[in-house]
């Protein structure tokens, strides 16, 4: 590849690297429409159906009855990246807010962090009208 042909593809690739992405944006729309619950210190694993990560800010739980969980990291928030997985070993059958949880980014299979969670707020299904 030329000099030239590998000026060209960095200077593309940089702009999509460097758009920092709004977490807390994010985060409220996930959450729009919901009301925030009482905080609780554990979820059940089996009712996850899925996560994801709001970058810098939270991890956002979707469960299988639709209520969603927020967790805002109490350490560790800063290497939140949506681009990253979640890996978590527990040993009971719920994650809590004394859990830690490992964050691996999925091109170099490396460690890129670690957050220590806090409680789960719950947001529920809105109602439907």
């Amino acid at each position: 590849m030329s000099l030239l042909g590998a000026s060209l593809l960095a200077a593309l690739a940089v702009p999509a690297a460097a758009a920092p992405r709004d977490g807390e944006a994010e985060l409220a729309k996930a959450i729009a429409g919901r009301t925030a619950g009482k905080p609780v210190d554990c979820i059940q694993l089996r009712n996850i159906r899925s996560s994801r990560i709001i970058d810098r800010t939270a991890i956002v739980y979707e469960m299988n009855n639709g209520t969603i969980y927020v967790n805002r990291p109490r350490s560790g928030a800063e290497s939140l990246d949506w681009t990253d997985v979640l890996v978590t070993e527990t040993f009971t059958s719920q994650l809590c807010s004394i859990d830690v949880v490992k964050l691996y980014d999925t091109g170099t299979r490396m460690t890129t962090g670690w957050v220590g969670l806090d409680e789960f707020v719950p947001y529920a299904k809105p109602p439907r009208s």
